[in-house]
């Protein structure tokens, strides 16, 4: 017997916002970016993680890339348990190179090495956040998860990428969507 097959509607750009019944520390109180979702999958990057023993010093470093002294450093995260040793870099529209992916008309995301050395030389984007590692699901699996209130959606908002405090972040979307955080269960229910 087959699934009967349902519209998709892509949450590309969107935010995901973790429950608390969240049963992977990992995305504890996560929010989530999806630079991607098909019906082949999604993929997103973890938000509100500092990476903080890593600088974007220390990867000019390690790659080899000249600078002298930054305009700005962009902060690093810990964009999910997935591709950990790709970069991606969510950064606005401003600025754009061969690979540049543009996700909305405000954000895009590129995972070259010409952003990072443009950014070194100050004539990057004008705000960006350089992620280690992304978050993957395979086809399906983000649906199953919405539908089990792993996730909460939300529109994105790119004040939140690149000017709220990682600390707030969470509470800060959850906020903005009418819902105080100390209100929501660890149990879920379906009607």
């Amino acid at each position: 017997m087959t699934k009967p097959q349902q519209s998709f509607h892509s949450l590309k750009g969107q935010f995901l916002i973790a429950m608390p019944q969240i049963d992977d520390l990992r995305f504890e109180k996560a929010v989530i970016y999806l630079y991607e979702h098909t019906p082949q999958g999604a993929a997103g990057i973890v938000i509100n993680r500092p990476a903080e023993r890593m600088s974007f010093v220390e990867i000019l470093k390690q790659l080899k890339i000249k600078h002298e002294q930054l305009v700005y450093e962009p902060t690093i995260v810990l964009g999910g348990p997935d591709k950990f040793t790709n970069g991606f870099i969510l950064h606005t529209s401003d600025y754009e190179v061969e690979g540049t992916q543009h996700i909305n008309p405000d954000i895009c995301l590129t995972a070259t090495q010409d952003i990072l050395y443009d950014i070194s030389q100050g004539i990057g984007p004008s705000k960006s956040l350089i992620s280690l590692g992304c978050a993957t699901w395979i086809s399906g699996q983000l649906e199953d998860e919405i539908m089990s209130n792993v996730w909460l959606t939300a529109p994105a908002d790119k004040m939140v990428i690149f000017d709220v405090p990682f600390s707030k972040r969470w509470h800060f979307v959850l906020n903005k969507m009418g819902i105080q955080s100390h209100f929501l269960s660890t149990e879920c229910g379906k009607a």
